[in-house]
């Protein structure tokens, strides 16, 4: 299935608050993690980067996003225990909390973070039907059709 929205940018902060901007319709789950995705392209990876987002819409009402760099060697790492002064490492905390599962897909010459969320209509009425998350992460998959060898046809 295709994205149904391809954003291509290059990572600046300017470009964060742009993406936010562009998924606006999607709703602030959406927008807080593509920002805080793009955001560390321009932090670990670099500036003026290249960086593609794509979202999708899935099956039950969950919204695919994910976030593409060229730089397949530096993956995300959740940090545990970050506290709430922290000046830096919250962000995949956050997705984390967001969403019902994360992963990262590597390719030659790029890799996609990406995270799968409910659409705010769905926690809006009141139902949390997010299963127990566990990022998804290279040599560590889960037996589930959503592993990181059936995310590579779709990003």
């Amino acid at each position: 299935m295709p994205p149904v929205t391809t954003l291509e940018l290059l990572a600046t902060p300017a470009g964060v608050s742009g993406v936010r901007r562009a998924l606006r319709p999607y709703g602030t789950d959406v927008q807080l993690c593509a920002s805080e995705l793009v955001t560390n392209v321009v932090r670990h990876v670099g500036e003026t980067v290249p960086v593609t987002v794509r979202v999708w819409r899935e099956e039950g009402g969950r919204i695919r996003l994910g976030v593409s760099d060229p730089d397949p060697g530096a993956l995300p790492v959740l940090v545990a225990g970050v506290g709430t002064e922290a000046e830096s490492g919250r962000g995949l905390a956050l997705l984390d909390a967001l969403a019902v599962r994360w992963g990262v897909q590597q390719e030659p010459g790029r890799k996609t973070v990406w995270c799968e969320l409910f659409t705010e209509a769905d926690t809006d009425a009141g139902i949390d039907t997010r299963t127990p998350k566990t990022p998804e992460r290279p040599g560590r998959r889960r037996p589930s059709a959503g592993a990181l060898g059936h995310s590579s046809a779709r990003s």
